[in-house]
């Protein structure tokens, strides 16, 4: 089931933001078949460590592998030998899309461009995902999420103020891009079922990790402003909304509109502050940053974390500081759904973070597939018998 039942996709990809972006696919009710080489042992992320579940099956034991590539069917095929592409032909005959995050100049050389499938499917759409582009004087550079975190601006952002260049906490470029080329996908589909023409969609990490700098590139652009780090995590411009120090840790506190600023003096028990002409509006606090930063981490100090936040709730945005193990156990994590058990086909279970997606029927998430798991039966939809399956798989084309 899933909103996007009904949608095959051939996916060449290996890593992260290609099978991510799939995996929202594939969530959503999308059929999505990994193409993965049976001569390099399929995609490179089957063997990254240093956790394995061996209960998975040894080709999709990497927990790594499993958080990015749940709800998909697997083909091994060498897709770089002649007879090999020809299967892939005969598979894109049947599909409505491919999805693929290999280096820029790699899609043309595999032959798996709209203008090399459109010949056997005029409606099929091609979404290329790759670090720089496919074409431009980088088409054929390798990249990936910290480069273009270094090179976009991320690292200048990141951190405190006196500290060396800092890269975001995650892969976040890598997983922005995964998003953007499942909807590019999704957009390019309706389009084609629609008009039954098919075409090449592309996205690239470098231009996404630009396009969510937003409000920061129109400032540095038109206005010549050079954002600086700011100590506690703190928002550029909006006070406060930064890190407070609590009587037994830290708190996040985001007062983003005029109205919480007075709430937030009153729950703390100042309300003299919300009337100090210095703290009147955001431009006022943002010159008198360090002296607000002073009153409120005293009044913050007279109790602990969750005090506040219970007094907090629902009046002014705020949110404790937790680590991974922490808003993992979250009873809220628990209620939205977001950690959910994927069994595997030998009654391994793993823990994987479920879909962001709350719409339609919801997809009841598999575990990873094995390397080569739906070969047989995908080719013999395809139309090949088992006489001829048995010889491709002989000569090393499929596995």
């Amino acid at each position: 089931m899933g909103l996007l039942q009904g949608v095959r996709v051939l996916a060449v990809e290996l890593y992260g933001a290609g099978p991510f972006g799939t995996q929202a696919l594939a969530d959503l009710g999308a059929e999505v078949i990994k193409i993965e080489n049976p001569k390099e042992g399929g995609d490179v992320s089957r063997s990254l460590g240093p956790h394995f579940e061996p209960g998975m099956g040894e080709t999709a034991a990497s927990l790594f592998f499993q958080s990015f590539n749940r709800n998909k069917r697997s083909v091994a095929l060498d897709l770089a030998s002649p007879e090999g592409h020809a299967v892939f032909l005969d598979l894109a005959k049947r599909a409505d899309a491919v999805a693929c995050n290999l280096r820029g100049d790699v899609p043309a050389k595999l032959g798996i461009t709209y203008a090399h499938l459109a010949p056997v499917n005029p409606k099929i759409v091609c979404a290329f995902l790759s670090a720089y582009g496919r074409d431009g004087s980088r088409a054929a550079w390798p990249g990936y999420d910290y480069l273009i975190q270094a090179e976009a601006g991320y690292f200048a952002l990141n951190g405190e103020p006196d500290s060396p260049p800092s890269r975001f906490g995650l892969s976040i470029v890598d997983f922005m891009t995964g998003y953007a080329m499942a909807l590019a996908l999704v957009a390019g589909v309706l389009e084609a079922r629609g008009s039954g023409q098919g075409r090449d969609v592309d996205v690239a990490l470098y231009d996404v990790g630009l396009a969510n700098l937003t409000y920061l590139a129109a400032w540095a652009a038109n206005a010549g402003h050079a954002v600086e780090r700011a100590a506690r995590s703190a928002h550029p411009s909006l006070v406060p909304c930064q890190l407070f120090r609590t009587g037994d840790g830290w708190i996040y506190i985001m007062a983003n509109k005029e109205r919480f600023f007075p709430e937030l003096c009153s729950v703390l028990g100042c309300p003299e502050l919300a009337l100090d002409p210095r703290f009147s509006g955001f431009a006022e606090r943002l010159v008198h940053r360090a002296e607000l930063e002073q009153r409120l981490d005293a009044a913050f100090m007279a109790s602990n974390t969750a005090a506040w936040l219970e007094r907090l709730q629902g009046r002014v945005p705020a949110a404790p500081i937790q680590d991974m193990a922490e808003a993992l156990a979250s009873p809220f994590t628990r209620e939205r759904g977001m950690l959910v058990d994927v069994a595997g086909e030998g009654g391994a279970a793993l823990k994987l973070m479920g879909s962001p997606f709350r719409a339609g029927e919801p997809v009841a998430p598999r575990a990873a597939p094995r390397l080569g798991q739906d070969t047989g039966a995908l080719l013999a939809e395809a139309g090949y018998d088992a006489a001829r399956i048995a010889d491709l798989r002989r000569r090393g084309i499929i596995g």
